[in-house]
C-alpha cells in the first residue's frame, strides 16, 4: 500500500470555535476512495514536558488541579508554546516559573503527539540537569505543590494510577532508559 491510499485531502475548512488556547475546526474531506467526511479537530499551539533531574537522582513533579477532570494530578513540569516561541525557551521558561529551579544542560529527547485522533497538538519532551533553585515565577492563578520522586516510585505511580497523565507517562519512558543505561541522551 502507497501513502496515497491513505492520505484524506482537505476540500474545505471552517472555523467552529476560537479561543483563548484552543480553536475548533470542521473539516470536509475526500477520502482516498473518492467519498466525502467530516473531520471535526482542534488546533493547539504545542507544548513542552521537562524531565528535570536533580543531584539527589530524583525527578521534580507537581502536583496539580486540572479543570476538565475536576481531580488533582501528578505530572511533571510542563506548559504552552506562546505565540513565536521556540520550545526550548518554553521549557526553560516552564521549569523556572513553576518549579523555581533554572538548568545548566538541556536535551530534546523526542516530540509526541498525545490526541491524534482530534488535535494537531505536538510535545516535545526534553531533559533537564544541573538544577539550581533560584524561586519559582507563577502565573497569577497558578497553585501547584512540587514534589521529588525517583524514577522507581513514580514509575510505581504510573502502575498505581497515581499517575495518569499521558506526557508524562510517555516522558518517564524515556527517563528510566536513560537513567537505566538502556539509553543515552542525544548529543
Amino acid at each position: 500500500m502507497n501513502d496515497g491510499d491513505l492520505i484524506e485531502r482537505t476540500l474545505n475548512t471552517e472555523l467552529v470555535f476560537d479561543g483563548v488556547l484552543l480553536k475548533v475546526n470542521r473539516d470536509s474531506v475526500q477520502l482516498p476512495d473518492g467519498a466525502e467526511s467530516i473531520r471535526e479537530w482542534i488546533a493547539h499551539p504545542g507544548a513542552v514536558v521537562v524531565i528535570a533531574l536533580l543531584d539527589n537522582g530524583k525527578l521534580i513533579f507537581e502536583r496539580q488541579f486540572r479543570y476538565p477532570l475536576h481531580q488533582i494530578f501528578i505530572e511533571l513540569p510542563a506548559g504552552k508554546i506562546d505565540i513565536n516561541e521556540h520550545p526550548l525557551d518554553t521549557a526553560r521558561r516552564e521549569l523556572r516559573e513553576e518549579t523555581g529551579y533554572v538548568a545548566k544542560q538541556w536535551r530534546q529527547l523526542a516530540t509526541m503527539h498525545p490526541c491524534i485522533g482530534y488535535s494537531n497538538e505536538q510535545i516535545s519532551v526534553f531533559w533537564a540537569q544541573g538544577l539550581s533553585y533560584v524561586g519559582h515565577q507563577r502565573d497569577d492563578g497558578e497553585h501547584l505543590e512540587i514534589l521529588e520522586m525517583s524514577i522507581a516510585d513514580a514509575l510505581l505511580a504510573v502502575r498505581d494510577a497515581e499517575i495518569t497523565d499521558a506526557k508524562t507517562i510517555t516522558a518517564l519512558m524515556w527517563a528510566d532508559k536513560i537513567l537505566s543505561g538502556v539509553w543515552s541522551l542525544p548529543e
